[in-house]
């Protein structure tokens, strides 16, 4: 196995060591977890539009069609 050298802040060197200890792994091994998750992709983070994030949701509420314009249903609202 390589070495390699990094620097971090001493904020993110506080999280990765505490993160480490919750874990009961060294802070090397939690890194290369890291760094292979980044590189294979595997965090399945979804990508697109929030309407495309949404689009199940779209149209399962019912309300008023002119809520978003009309000043009529703000009045009394945050008191």
């Amino acid at each position: 196995m390589k070495t390699l050298s990094l620097k971090l802040s001493e904020s993110l060197l506080a999280k990765l060591t505490s993160m480490a200890r919750e874990r009961g792994e060294n802070r090397s091994a939690l890194l290369r977890e890291a760094i292979e998750t980044f590189i294979t992709g595997d965090n399945h983070t979804p990508k697109g539009s929030c309407l495309d994030l949404a689009k199940d949701l779209v149209g399962c509420v019912r309300g008023p069609v002119d809520l978003s314009f009309n000043k009529k249903h703000m009045r009394g609202y945050g008191q």
